[in-house]
């Protein structure tokens, strides 16, 4: 008798469970809140579509290249969809600058590179329509998990199977022999398995930022700008980060991200006249959203709450449950800057198919799935919580005048902004093996652990700025004192609040 499978959640976790594990042949039925699909319109789908599921659902989207990877190997006709829908490809080369467009020549894992990129609600969309095709799955919307159904066993380990929840107003139960929670960062599943004894380990920390986007369309006759010929249409200010994000069907859209320090700039960005101004002033996003390119869809949409988590749902070598999965945000959460979030979510879910076809005694399962994660995601997780953590020091010292950073700091500084940065704009070997590791496509901190290209690195630092001037990208925009000053924004505020703290803690 085959498996049957329970899916708490249809978005990116929930959709990419069921697209790795359909094939397999187990009986799937995704249980989600929200209301169904009643357009397939990607314009009208955007602006009407209610996921209160998924409050980042009109955030700024980029999918990395180890999501398509996952998608062309598993479902190539999923890809086709996408790209039938209006989701676009971006190859490799768009990384290339001019100087190292002049000698590429291309290599076959350069296509491995291409990334896929929309809004998320015209990605998810085409997912959802295309799961639904699949014979061995069941989606089922408007279905509210109230609790999950579980046995206590004599040696504590919990037992999942099944779950209990509203539809049209009637309480059903769902028995399964698998449950996989997809719910992301406020579900309840996991959190009911602590409250009844589950030994569940977590750690978590605030990412230190906010993050605030605008969308755009571009007007009747207009192309998006040139990247070459354009100044970066992404940048770190240390008190800004911002980027552009191209979307489907002439649509893109503007992210700004704001340390949680910044107080009165996050405070005022919220204003459309500003977040617009904003991008105004950043010669890199000009070309973009002047009046003659572009024009605004929509407000602008704030995301807070930007934690890195961890669980770990194995300590001390015993499982907190047997029959029961976390995937997405569920299990791990990472500040969404390097858009790993959707990535992560395939890869745990390739990863449970392959635990869930090698084992099927629910201890093994369980461990299995644990260690996978751990092999998979962790250093990811970890990578981006240390850039986290360097980015809320740097942002306080921003504003502490007279506070100098220690040698140790500057040289790190410096090896990565006068070395690492300038190697991968001037060597395309070294460019193709860095975006590896940021694609997921390998260990975050693998390439640079390779003597050849740590070798290639360290020349280029050691060639000094002058020598490597060419190579470095232009000032991003206005530095915060003359950006806030353009704005009408108290530039000062903050400065005299962080020093009164110091004053204060002393």
């Amino acid at each position: 008798m085959r498996e049957k499978v329970l899916v708490i959640g249809a978005g990116i976790g929930g959709l990419c469970t069921a697209l790795m594990l359909a094939p397999s042949g187990r009986e799937i039925v995704m249980i989600e809140r929200d209301g169904p699909l009643d357009t397939t319109d990607p314009d009208e789908l955007f602006r009407n579509w209610k996921r209160n599921g998924v409050a980042h659902l009109r955030q700024s989207h980029a999918f990395l290249a180890r999501l398509r990877v996952i998608m062309k190997a598993e479902h190539p006709a999923l890809i086709d969809q996408l790209l039938a829908n209006g989701v676009r490809e971006l190859p490799f080369d768009i990384w290339l600058t001019e100087q190292q467009e002049e000698g590429y020549l291309p290599e076959p894992e350069d296509e491995e590179l291409t990334i896929i990129t929309s809004r998320r609600t015209t990605l998810e969309m085409t997912m959802r329509r295309y799961v639904e095709t699949l014979p061995n799955v069941k989606l089922m919307s408007g279905f509210r998990v109230e609790r999950l159904l579980t046995r206590k066993r004599d040696d504590g380990i919990l037992e999942v199977n099944g779950v209990e929840g509203m539809l049209d107003g009637e309480s059903i139960s769902l028995a399964a022999d698998i449950v996989v929670d997809c719910s992301g960062k406020g579900g309840r599943g996991i959190k009911q398995l602590m409250d009844e004894g589950a030994r569940i380990a977590e750690e978590s920390e605030s990412a230190g930022i906010l993050y605030f986007t605008r969308h755009y369309r571009l007007l009747p006759g207009q192309a998006e700008p040139d990247r070459k010929t354009n100044p970066p249409a992404s940048g770190d200010l240390g008190y800004l980060k911002f980027g552009v994000f191209p979307g489907d069907n002439g649509n893109f859209s503007i992210t700004l991200a704001i340390p949680e320090v910044e107080l009165e700039l996050r405070q005022a960005i919220v204003d459309q006249e500003i977040f617009h101004g904003i991008t105004l002033n950043l010669p890199g996003l000009l070309p973009w959203t002047n009046a003659t390119r572009s024009e605004p869809t929509g407000k602008v949409i704030g995301m807070g709450d930007l934690v890195s988590r961890w669980r770990d749902m194995v300590v001390d070598g015993k499982a907190a449950a047997y029959g029961y999965f976390a995937l997405g945000d569920t299990l791990v959460r990472t500040n969404p800057l390097y858009g790993r979030g959707c990535s992560f979510a395939a890869v745990g879910a390739q990863s449970l198919r392959k635990v869930l076809d090698t084992h099927s005694d629910p201890d093994a399962r369980a461990l299995a799935f644990h260690e996978a994660i751990r092999q998979e995601l962790r250093p990811f997780y970890l990578n981006q919580r240390t850039q986290d953590r360097a980015a809320i020091k740097e942002a306080h010292r921003a504003l502490t005048p007279g506070q100098k950073q220690r040698l140790r700091a500057r040289l790190t500084k410096s090896f990565v902004k006068d070395g690492i940065e300038i190697a991968i704009r001037s060597d395309t070997r070294l460019l193709r093996a860095a975006l590896r590791g940021f694609h997921m496509l390998e260990h975050p901190d693998a390439w640079l652990k390779r003597p050849r290209n740590l070798a290639g690195v360290l020349y280029y630092w050691a060639r000094g700025k002058k020598r490597n001037a060419a190579a470095y990208r232009p000032v991003p925009g206005p530095q915060r004192e003359a950006m806030l000053r353009s704005l009408q924004v108290d530039h000062q505020a903050d400065i005299d609040r962080i020093a009164a703290e110091l004053a204060q803690a002393a």
